[in-house]
């Protein structure tokens, strides 16, 4: 039996549990409107999000009219994280519930689709056209891979399910919603034509990019590198001897230079391949830290979803060999924008 089963068998009977007791202790008037099934009384629509990744979406098409709040911050891996009592009070207390869904929030989703029943949830997984996903049959058991948003061009396409969820529940501003949602997709758009950019800099033969667990084949496909990882794609897996001694014997027998830690996962398995790599006279260096499940501190570049995967793009790019633009994104997305005029 695959551990993430194990765990749903033991673990989500407990948290039903929780969601309804719960339940019988909540606000008992419906979702609706600026009032929300938290009952708050102001014209702030109440979004309760799962991660980063998908706050940061909702935040800038609500704009000032959207009250988010995000339950996993900088740092938590989704994969393991434990929902808590207070984690189910927050989610029953909004407006709307957003998650990515695709097994991310594995201890989660039960709870989520239980809580469905009786206020609004929105699974942004679930905008993205089934045959754009990517499914390993092996390691994860025919699931899709829930790590959309490390292709900036298929995370903006939950962008329009977004829009339409804000402007259900706030209609009297849903041309604000379009408008921003507009705004970021031209965003995303470009965002996407930068990585293509940056990592084409990068000699094909260097284009390879070992991780701690497979989070990047997204960004693999869409910006045209090979990605390998230690673990599945779910941290929860268990990195093997065997796939440790693979992976050193690829990074001496194509003379790769460089290995990236994450930012939510231990780095143990990156310096046993560096160890690895040594003790046969091959050099290999970190060449930086990743954000892969989890986005930067609150208030800093990488603690939006374009400043996140923009320090991806960069810190890839650079340890691999290749350019980026001087000022980085910014100041290449105002260049573009000047040129199009």
């Amino acid at each position: 039996m695959c551990v993430c089963r194990l765990i749903r068998l033991v673990l989500l009977p407990t948290l039903a549990l929780c969601v309804l007791v719960l339940a019988g202790c909540g606000n008992s008037e419906s979702s609706g409107g600026g009032t929300g099934a938290g009952g708050s009384g102001d014209d702030l629509y109440r979004v309760v999000a799962t991660v980063g990744m998908a706050a940061d979406l909702v935040r800038r098409v609500g704009g000032d009219r959207v009250e988010v709040q995000q339950l996993m911050g900088s740092g938590v891996d989704p994969h393991l994280y434990k929902p808590t009592r207070d984690d189910i009070r927050d989610l029953m207390s909004g407006d709307l519930i957003v998650s990515v869904g695709l097994l991310l929030e594995g201890r989660l989703e039960e709870t989520i689709s239980r809580l469905s029943e009786r206020q609004r949830v929105l699974v942004l997984g679930s905008s993205i056209p089934a045959e754009l996903l990517l499914v390993d049959e092996e390691g994860s058991g025919g699931h899709p891979d829930p790590h959309v948003w490390m292709d900036a061009s298929l995370w903006s396409r939950s962008i329009p399910a977004i829009v339409q969820a804000l402007s259900e529940g706030q209609p009297e501003y849903a041309e604000e919603f379009a408008a921003r949602g507009a705004e970021l997709s031209s965003e995303l758009s470009a965002l996407h034509e930068y990585g293509v950019e940056c990592l084409q800099s990068v000699p094909v033969e260097r284009r390879v990019l070992v991780t701690s667990h497979d989070a990047f084949r997204y960004f693999g496909r869409a910006y045209g590198v090979e990605v390998l990882g230690v673990q599945g794609i779910s941290t929860e897996s268990e990195a093997g001897l065997l796939r440790v001694n693979e992976l050193v014997d690829l990074l001496v027998s194509r003379g790769v230079s460089a290995v990236f830690s994450e930012t939510s996962v231990s780095q143990k398995n990156m310096q046993a391949l560096i160890e690895g790599a040594a003790s046969r006279g091959r050099q290999v260096v970190l060449g930086g830290e990743l954000f892969s499940d989890a986005m930067g501190e609150s208030g800093t570049a990488a603690g939006t979803y374009t400043g996140m995967l923009e320090h991806n793009l960069t810190t890839v790019t650079r340890a691999l060999g290749g350019r980026v633009p001087d000022g980085g994104f910014a100041v290449w997305q105002k260049a573009r924008e000047a040129t199009r005029e």
